[in-house]
Formats: structure tokens, C-alpha cells, sequence
């Protein structure tokens, strides 16, 4: 009785080969469901990403409503100021971005009052400078706790690709979402009528003048844009889209630095056309600093300047992405 005992228990227990089969099984069912799960997950933080844009272009509305413009994406002057003592930063040219004067339409009125937009970026609070919000980052390529970026030492770099220097870049929290400053006209050879000079942006948020001379800046701006002077049509322009970033400048300048930091326009705004295609990817060297992309795969995506939010292809034609970027070029596009 004893010894049937026995072998109903051995009976009732798996095999070696029933057991690795099994095992075989449930890591074949993970393998088939791992691609699933990872399409959700990037279906959904591609979901957040537009609804940041979302928030970002119907605040950006709430500020044209409120100032009778679009925001300024930075002051500066046509002739850059002298250094001025308090910090050595640039009057006219290290204010805070349109990015900080969003904050009021995007429920962070507390912390805009700690800004103040009328002087350099580098006399506000560090604390303040280091504030990064989700609202601003794509979930694809940074979490709050990953957007935030100490002082820094970078090269400048003259016209003729030459190294000219160091710089001091003060930290900051960095940003995922970038300003259509417009396409490449009238240039870009380091002159006063370049695309990054005051009042000479094609796009929608541009570098404007501050109203004022050396003595002292009023708190107001010139080179205003407005609704009306959108004549491409709304529905065919953009207004913010995500910026590239190559995967080794995360949270560096000129590619992902501060975002708050006016100095440097690729921080926080973008360029796009002929000569300044889509970045493909994190690794596509072949677009710059100047382009817009993103950490999604085979796309990037645009608030218009209707508010909608549009998904565009990487592979779209630099001509057509030129005209979408340029808010009175004449040349309106159908569907793309």
C-alpha cells in the first residue's frame, strides 16, 4: 500500500520535459506580448506629447488674447549690448524665453512671479532657473527628474565653422518643445538681417527687439506677430514642435540646453526647410541643432497655429516643410 502511495505521488508531479516545455511556453507568450506592451506604452507617451502640445498652443492663444501678439521666443537687439556689470550677461539678449512668459496660462502663475522677464536670464533665482515642468518635456525622451542641467563650458564657433572662444552657459531646466522661428531666409551668415536677428523671423514666435535703448529696457517689445499676420492660413503654419536633439547633446547646449535662457536660440526655438530638414532620429547627424525632431520613431509632431495638433512624417519634402514653417511665404499646402 505504502510503495502505491509512492507512485500516485511521483505520478502526480511534472516531468523534466513537461517542466521546460512549460517554461518554453510562458517565455514564448512574454515574447509575443513584450512587442504589445511596448507599442502601448509608446502609443501612450506619444498621446501625452500631444496633449502637451495641446496645452502649449491653446496657452500661447490665451496670450495672444491677453497681449494682442504672440509672445516674443527672446528679446535682442539688432547690435548686441555691451556687458553690463550685474553678472556680465547681455542686456537685450539673456532675457527669459517665451517659454517662461507662458507660465501665466498654464496654471503656474506662482511660479512666474518669481520671473522677471526684463532682465537677464541669470539674475533670477537659481531655484527658479531649475524649475522643469512635464508640460514642456515629451515623455519619450525626459521625466522631470532628467531635465534639469548644471553651468556649463561650450565652444563657440565663428561663420567659417572656426572654434572662436568658450563660453559660460548659466544651468537650467531644459525643454522638448521648440518655437517655429520660420525658415532659413534671409539668411544666416552672422549679419543683422540672419533669421535669428530681431524682427526677422518667417515663423510665428520670433527673436524680437525690447522697446528701449542701452540706458534701460521698457517692459514691452517690438516686432509683434499677430493672428493677421499669418496669412498662409492658420491650419497651414506651425507654431511649436518638438525639437532633435542628437543622443549625445542631451541636456546640452546648443541642441538641449536651457530652455529659459534667451542666448541661445536653438534652446527653445526652431528653424525648418530646404537646408534644415526633420532630424529621422536620435542619431541623424545629417539634421542640426537648428531642426526640429523627436525621440518617436519616423515622425514628429506640430501645434498649429489653429491649435491643432498635426503628426508630420520624417520623411516630408524640406520645400513643403519650408512653406509650413513660413507664415507669409504666399504658398499655402493641401494635405501633407
Amino acid at each position: 500500500m505504502h510503495v502505491q502511495n509512492q507512485q500516485r505521488l511521483i505520478r502526480s508531479g511534472f516531468t523534466i520535459i513537461e517542466l521546460l516545455v512549460t517554461i518554453a511556453i510562458i517565455g514564448l507568450l512574454i515574447a509575443l506580448l513584450l512587442p504589445a506592451v511596448q507599442q502601448a506604452r509608446a502609443a501612450a507617451r506619444k498621446t501625452q506629447c500631444a496633449n502637451n502640445l495641446k496645452q502649449l498652443g491653446l496657452a500661447t492663444h490665451s496670450f495672444h488674447d491677453t497681449h494682442g501678439a504672440y509672445p516674443p521666443a527672446r528679446l535682442i537687439l539688432n547690435v548686441p549690448r555691451t556687458a553690463i556689470d550685474n553678472g556680465g550677461m547681455l542686456v537685450g539678449l539673456d532675457e527669459p524665453t517665451w517659454l517662461v512668459r507662458l507660465l501665466p496660462f498654464m496654471e503656474q502663475s506662482s511660479l512666474h512671479a518669481q520671473w522677471d522677464e526684463y532682465i537677464a536670464y541669470g539674475l533670477n533665482p537659481k531655484s527658479t532657473r531649475q524649475q522643469a515642468l512635464p508640460v514642456f518635456l515629451c515623455p519619450e525622451r525626459h521625466s522631470v527628474d532628467t531635465a534639469v542641467v548644471d553651468e556649463e563650458t561650450i565652444t563657440i564657433t565663428a561663420p567659417c565653422g572656426c572654434p572662436a572662444g568658450t563660453q559660460t552657459v548659466p544651468g537650467g531646466a531644459v525643454a522638448d518643445y521648440a518655437a517655429n522661428h520660420g525658415d532659413l531666409s534671409p539668411g544666416a551668415i552672422s549679419q543683422p538681417t540672419d533669421f535669428y536677428w530681431g524682427g526677422n523671423g518667417t515663423g510665428v514666435i520670433i527673436s524680437s527687439r525690447p522697446m528701449g535703448d542701452e540706458s534701460g529696457i521698457e517692459r514691452n517689445w517690438l516686432d509683434k506677430v499677430r493672428i493677421a499676420d499669418v496669412t498662409d492660413g492658420a491650419s497651414n503654419t506651425l507654431l511649436i514642435g518638438e525639437n532633435h536633439v542628437l543622443g549625445t547633446w542631451k541636456n546640452k547646449t546648443p541642441f538641449n540646453g536651457p530652455a529659459y535662457l534667451g542666448r541661445h536660440l536653438t534652446n527653445f526655438s526652431r528653424i525648418a526647410g530646404p537646408g534644415v530638414p526633420l532630424g529621422h532620429h536620435q542619431n541623424d547627424s545629417r539634421a542640426g541643432s537648428y531642426s526640429f525632431g523627436s525621440s518617436h520613431s519616423g515622425y514628429v509632431q506640430f501645434t498649429m497655429v489653429d491649435g491643432s495638433v498635426r503628426v508630420i512624417s520624417t520623411s516630408i519634402n524640406t520645400r513643403l516643410l519650408g512653406h509650413l514653417a513660413n507664415r507669409h511665404d504666399g504658398e499655402t499646402v493641401g494635405e501633407f
